[in-house]
């Protein structure tokens, strides 16, 4: 049961894809949505950086196609500007001026990649495909990231502590001498950490404390 819901929400995930094009050419954009939607994905377009950046909601999984010479906020000024308010979905530029410092400085804001135009129809939409893959995983990541962490939050002080001793491999007795309480409370709040936590095991709630002390804002905030 778990795996069909698991795959019924990343089949309707999967849907609700959809690919923002950014690009002033009103010919490009045109053809940019033939294209996209020729797949069967969907697809917003827009000739503003400005426009996209209202419009943009980071609930909705996707990547965005852009040009870097546009008026007003260029291509890289709003992938700067992205990452500045905390998105980080995956960006793919595509332009005709494309020069060794414009794509270093791309790439090291968080670009797929840095296409230079005339591109290859194929090329482009294997490269939509893995941004659009990239960010389901991210989007997902975070909903489990933040589903642990409210786990973690429902323990008390004495069960974090516990639970610290447990995933650096002590045992119960050993835990039991370094906190000068009784065995049978060890075993105790071990008990209550695996419920809350919902770890099957230990190597599973190993793998959970890993996956929390990746998350940096987790980590800031405790």
């Amino acid at each position: 049961m778990e795996i069909e819901t698991v795959m019924t929400e990343n089949t309707t995930i999967q849907q609700e894809a959809t690919v923002f094009v950014v690009d002033d050419d009103p010919a490009i954009r045109k053809s940019l949505r033939w294209l996209i939607e020729s797949v069967g994905l969907k697809v917003q377009t827009h000739e503003l950086a400005s426009e996209f950046l209202e419009s943009y909601s980071p609930d909705i999984p996707g990547c965005l196609v852009l040009d870097v010479r546009i008026p007003g906020m260029s291509g890289l000024e709003l992938q700067e500007k992205l990452r500045e308010q905390g998105y980080d979905i995956p960006v793919i530029i595509v332009s005709g001026y494309g020069d060794v410092p414009m794509a270093v400085r791309a790439m090291k804001a968080g670009a797929i990649d840095f296409l230079e135009k005339p591109v290859s129809d194929q090329v482009l939409l294997d490269y939509i495909q893995k941004g659009i893959e990239t960010d389901i995983k991210n989007k997902q990541n975070r909903v489990q990231n933040q589903d642990l962490m409210e786990r973690k939050d429902l323990l008390t002080r004495r069960e974090r502590e516990v639970m610290e001793y447990v995933v650096a491999g002590f045992s119960s007795r050993e835990i039991a001498e370094k906190l000068n309480v009784s065995f049978k409370t060890v075993e105790a709040h071990r008990a209550k950490i695996m419920k809350k936590m919902q770890a099957k095991s230990v190597p599973k709630l190993i793998q959970m404390d890993l996956q929390i002390k990746d998350v940096p804002e987790y980590n800031r905030d405790h």
